[in-house]
């Protein structure tokens, strides 16, 4: 509920268990809580109720990832990595909202134009891409699968779910020369050479998916 967002994190233990405790959290690193730079942090936290929001007053804990006042940050377990927004540049709930779901990767991101921004921005190298139907009475076993070989390659390969019935979604799955007919099917992406395989499967199973990575990956 929005009355206990954002939590208070009064010392550094507080701030790393908060971190370690979901794929994403957001943390708002301010001096005095009311200034009106803290004002739109806290319409985005009762906005975004599937991300944890945290925030900081403790000069010990701002020192400790070296931020200055009026930082949030966006601490993400995905690559193990932290996106900073300088909250002096005027911004407002919407510029801060964009910022928190364009970088808010997580084991399995979902494929859209805004957190396209945040993949292409990744530190990981390989990206691999589940192009299914949402609707398919079969997603929720697929997407339990793909999660679960998501876990196995934490830090090294981004998990990436694309709907296939979005038509925003079209040009990707013709950039792997696949037709809707071969759906499902897995592609696998290496950013810095453009790379790339791809498998089409009626059914997706952990081996499999480990089989495809691993054999890309070598």
């Amino acid at each position: 509920s929005t009355a206990e967002k954002p939590i208070l994190l009064n010392n550094i233990a507080d701030a790393e268990a908060f971190i370690s405790g979901a794929e994403v959290v957001v943390i708002g690193f301010f001096q005095d809580p009311d200034s009106p730079a803290a004002a739109p942090f806290r319409l985005a936290a009762g906005q975004i109720p599937e991300v944890p929001f945290g925030l900081s007053t403790s000069a010990a804990v701002l020192s400790h990832y070296g931020v200055s006042a009026n930082t949030l940050a966006l601490f993400r377990r995905v690559d193990n990595d932290r996106r900073d927004l300088d909250m002096n540049k005027d911004v407002d709930t919407k510029k801060l909202t964009r910022f928190i779901r364009m970088n808010e990767l997580r084991l399995v991101t979902e494929y859209n134009p805004v957190t396209a921004i945040g993949v292409m921005q990744s530190s990981l190298q390989f990206n691999l891409l589940l192009i299914t139907d949402k609707m398919s009475p079969k997603h929720p076993e697929r997407m339990r699968k793909f999660r679960a070989a998501a876990e196995l390659y934490k830090g090294k390969i981004l998990f990436i779910l694309l709907d296939s019935n979005l038509k925003s979604n079209e040009r990707v799955v013709s950039y792997f020369q696949l037709k809707k007919s071969q759906l499902p099917a897995l592609a696998i992406f290496h950013t810095p050479d453009d790379e790339q395989d791809v498998l089409t499967l009626d059914e997706i199973s952990i081996e499999r998916v480990q089989d495809f990575c691993n054999r890309f990956i070598q």
